[in-house]
């Protein structure tokens, strides 16, 4: 029987297609130090085929989530679920070089932008009050466990079969989301919206809204930035410092780091409902911009100690994830949920675009060596304070 949407048994089935859509998502940065030695790629390069993923994602979303509020979210998943395969499959098959990488990264961007923010919105729509937080914190845990798991199959695989496997793996998990999404989401059309399709000015004037997405916005930059060069960053510093015998591989650890990361998600949001989202999100920025600029130096001085701050600086980014998305969510109108989710959504891929990008550039503008990866993490802070004070200014007028 077919749980109705607003149950927990919905809830857990769309959270496992969540799960299958994105646990291969972060095959490739789990697996770039091989793929720029294979394709002889610049640290550049390597971060526009990662970043590509979220720069095709931006202007996807906005047009896919304004539709949730004219036609069933179901269409729109199903194509996300289906183009997320292909992508998939593609690597395993025909991906060559840097121009067919940039491609399927960049439908698999697309295929994202259909899946994340409409399932949310298929999950939360029935919902209210601490329900509705809830299961936003819960989304964002099993979409967290899914980006964790991935460095840790796509390690797992390759090391087993190499990196056509480890795609394969994530081919697999999105027919999965495929199966669920077709047996268990509706196809019914919600009420009509008021407005045309991408009139984005009711949702510019809600103030309030505004300032969660700019703290999503700049969220979305350094956790992205910190997944894509976490694991090169591990590896480069093993390499010049050599690793403890106990000390478990970089992708592995990377994967701690996630789970970490979902405990400490569903720890903040609850957090939030008690003392206040303003403050969680407060510690939390600030931490991570103290942390990201200790990290990367830490790397030419001991690896346990960069292992250290890569967990504590992702322990940080996360804190506020959910806070942050259940922010927008409840200040949103609900006539206009989908048109505020889709620029929430578009404003932190962007940000998640540049997030890779910009580690890159600093890299090669740094030479590499602890004043490359002391730029390429410590610029960081940076945005991330410019994000909590455009958060905390809007917050303040609404």
């Amino acid at each position: 029987m077919r749980p109705a949407p607003g149950t927990s048994g919905f809830l857990r089935a769309m959270v496992l297609a969540q799960f299958g859509v994105q646990v291969g998502a972060f095959t490739l940065p789990a697996l770039l130090p091989g793929f720029m030695a294979r394709w002889e790629l610049s640290n550049t390069e390597a971060g526009w085929l990662v970043g590509i993923f979220f720069a095709a994602y931006v202007p996807a979303v906005p047009v896919l989530l304004a539709l949730t509020d004219r036609m069933a979210p179901r269409r729109i998943y199903l194509c996300g679920a289906a183009l997320t395969l292909v992508s998939h499959l593609g690597f395993v098959v025909w991906a060559d070089g840097f121009w067919s990488g940039m491609l399927l990264r960049a439908m698999a961007g697309v295929g994202w932008a259909a899946c994340y923010m409409p399932g949310l919105k298929a999950l939360t729509d029935p919902l209210e009050g601490a329900a509705q937080s809830r299961a936003v914190s819960w989304h964002a845990a099993g979409v967290g466990l899914a980006g964790a798991l991935s460095f840790a199959f796509a390690g797992l695989f390759d090391a087993l079969a190499g990196p056509g496997a480890a795609f394969l793996f994530g081919t697999v998990m999105a027919g999965l989301a495929l199966g669920i999404a077709a047996w268990l989401l509706p196809d019914a059309r919600p009420a009509p919206a008021p407005g045309r399709l991408l009139d984005f000015r009711p949702v510019l004037r809600n103030r309030q809204a505004l300032g969660w997405i700019a703290g999503y916005t700049v969220h979305t930059w350094e956790l992205a930035a910190l997944r894509a060069w976490a694991v090169t960053f591990l590896v480069a510093s093993q390499a010049q410092l050599g690793a403890p015998s106990w000390l478990p591989a970089p992708a592995l650890l990377f994967t701690l780091a996630g789970l970490l990361g979902i405990a400490v998600s569903i720890t903040g949001n609850e957090m939030a409902q008690k003392h206040g989202r303003g403050r969680v999100v407060l510690g939390a920025m600030g931490a991570a911009a103290a942390l990201s600029v200790l990290t990367g130096w830490a790397g030419s001085v001991s690896l346990p100690l960069a292992v250290a701050l890569v967990l504590l600086w992702n322990a940080a980014i996360y804190l506020d994830s959910a806070a942050l998305t259940a922010g927008t969510v409840q200040a949103a109108d609900k006539r206009l949920r989908g048109a505020t989710m889709g620029l929430h959504s578009m404003a932190g891929y962007a940000g998640g675009f540049l997030g890779p990008l910009g580690v890159g550039l600093m890299l090669d503008l740094g030479g590499g060596g602890a004043l490359g990866w002391g730029l390429a993490f410590g610029h960081l802070a940076v945005v991330t304070l410019a994000g909590l004070w455009v958060l905390r200014r809007l917050g303040r007028g609404a």
